[in-house]
C-alpha cells in the first residue's frame, strides 16, 4: 500500500440454511403466497429492503398496516395492490387477524 491510501474493506454477509421468517410461504403459479399469523411477535416484523421490485396484492388484510420509509403507516384492505421498488425500506405492522399476500417479483 502506498503512502496516503487506506485499505478499504468490504464485508459481505451471506446467510445459508434455514432462516426463521415471521410468515409461511407457498408458491402458486409463479407467485409467492405469504401468510402472517396474528400471534407473530411484533419485534419479528423488521424494517427491510427487497432485492427485486415487487407487486403485492392483499388477499386477507386482518387489520394489518404497511409502512414505507419516511411515510405514515396505511391500513391494508383486501384487493389493495402495493408496488414496492427494490431497495426501499418498508415493513408490515401486526393486526388482529392473519395477513395473506400474493407477491410478484420483477
Amino acid at each position: 500500500m502506498s503512502a496516503g491510501t487506506q485499505n478499504n474493506l468490504v464485508y459481505l454477509v451471506v446467510i445459508v440454511g434455514n432462516m426463521d421468517y415471521p410468515f409461511t410461504q407457498e408458491i402458486e403459479n409463479g407467485k409467492l403466497i405469504r401468510t402472517f399469523l396474528p400471534d407473530v411477535e411484533s419485534d419479528e416484523l423488521k424494517w427491510h429492503q427487497d432485492l427485486k421490485d415487487r407487486k403485492v396484492r392483499i388477499i386477507e388484510s386482518g387489520g394489518w398496516l404497511f409502512q414505507l420509509e419516511d411515510k405514515l403507516p396505511n391500513k391494508l384492505s383486501e384487493g389493495d395492490i402495493l408496488e414496492i421498488p427494490k431497495f426501499v425500506w418498508h415493513r408490515v405492522i401486526k393486526g388482529d387477524n392473519k395477513l395473506v399476500v400474493e407477491i410478484e417479483e420483477f
